[in-house]
């Protein structure tokens, strides 16, 4: 029973945010500190999770994800009420009433860094119950609620085309130039937000495009899923909209582009520096991989990232530990939040790069490694050069 209820540790999470949301004030600070610090500590402190158990209640595990859903539209709900000149909803009406606690004079007292901090919070918990859940759902090609789910979790970071760039594009080109979300060595954190937002979009438009054309069907209509995943996130803005104004569009906007600037920080740490060739076979040490306990539970797996695109269709409950795979610098978010200090991520990575070159790479990718240390503009992969090493195996 242990393992069904350690993935239950983003519900339990998402409880501070809407507590901090509900009282105002500093509690609005809440949701981010709580979050941040049970992950990163516990990761810190609680070691790795190795464990491979045997579910035989795999719906209850499916359960866990869909209820991400209307748990990710009561925190964004909660988030306009903050900032809400009216008591939609009655919310704090019924707060008071059942607590006593005045909610709406709580709220008139919340200040412009509080609501920050509320902003950062909420983003925190969408990339977890919305992005991570929205990932695992909609691999699950084969059933159309976990699809209709998971689409509409990543609405709320505007990035229902991560649906169809990541299943049939990123998984077919990983490591490799041709994929817009792995980063190549001596970019740093934010170039590849913007690049890997930029590029993916383009791809996933281009990959919708083509599926269309070979069914004959148009692709400036519904038939296209890019473009129906752009209309669901404007149906989100117009419900900012309805409950806190134009207020509420700005706040809502801020959040879905940080969550999304979290995924592509989750990706520059997933693939940083590897490299392969598209037309060799994806193995398990083409990612970086954490088995981190608390990160482990808190994503449902989306650590153990080598066994997931070794095998992209596993359900996260069956995918393996690997623990002989290149390893993350520590658990998820510890290592996110690494990745914003470039010249300490440089310092950290580099060294880790390199040893995934001697370790893991076959000759054809020393052969691209080398390009890519050339290609870095850092001294630290410049100085380094395969050449002499390919001779002598030749």
């Amino acid at each position: 029973m242990f393992h069904y209820i350690k993935y239950t540790l983003f519900h339990v999470l998402a409880i501070p945010l809407i507590i901090g949301l509900t009282i105002g004030g500093n509690g609005l600070y809440l949701g981010f500190i709580c979050t941040a610090g049970i992950i990163v500590f516990g990761d810190l402190f609680l070691g790795d999770d190795d464990s491979t158990p045997e579910f035989n209640k795999s719906g209850i595990l499916t359960l866990q994800l869909w209820v991400s859903l209307p748990l990710i539209i009561f925190v964004n709900f909660l988030l306009m009420w903050s900032i809400s000149d009216s008591d939609p909803l009655s919310y704090g009406a019924l707060i008071e009433s059942l607590t006593g606690h005045d909610a709406l004079a709580a709220r008139a007292n919340n200040t412009i860094p509080g609501i920050i901090g509320a902003v950062l919070g909420c983003s925190l918990l969408s990339a977890i119950v919305g992005t991570i859940v929205g990932h695992e759902l909609t691999h699950r090609t084969w059933d159309p609620i976990s699809l209709f789910i998971g689409r509409w979790l990543l609405a709320f970071s505007w990035d229902t085309g991560f649906s169809i760039e990541h299943v049939y594009g990123h998984h077919a080109y990983v490591g490799s130039t041709e994929d817009p979300a792995t980063a190549p060595r001596g970019r740093n954190v934010y170039q590849h937000i913007a690049i890997s937002t930029y590029r993916g979009n383009l791809s996933a438009a281009k990959i919708e495009a083509q599926r269309l054309q070979k069914k004959r069907q148009g692709v400036w209509s519904l038939h296209n899923r890019y473009i129906r995943g752009l209309m669901m996130s404007l149906v989100l803005e117009a419900g900012a909209f309805a409950l806190a104004g134009w207020e509420g569009v700005l706040i809502f906007t801020a959040s879905a582009l940080i969550t999304k600037s979290m995924l592509e920080m989750v990706n520059f740490m997933e693939h940083y520096g590897i490299v392969r060739n598209p037309k060799s076979s994806v193995q398990p040490y083409h990612s970086w991989n954490s088995n981190k306990r608390f990160s482990s539970w808190g994503t449902f797996n989306l650590t153990r990232h080598s066994h997931h695109h070794a095998e992209g269709d596993v359900p996260f409950h069956k995918l393996k530990p690997y623990a002989d795979a290149p390893m993350m610098i520590n658990g998820l978010l510890t290592t996110m939040f690494l990745t914003l200090i470039p010249p300490l991520w440089n310092a950290l990575m580099i060294p880790k790069v390199l040893e995934w070159d001697k370790k893991y790479a076959s000759k054809e990718e020393l052969i691209l490694a080398d390009e890519a240390n050339q290609r870095s503009g850092i001294k630290g992969f410049q100085e380094v050069s395969y050449t002499s090493t390919l001779k002598a195996a030749a």
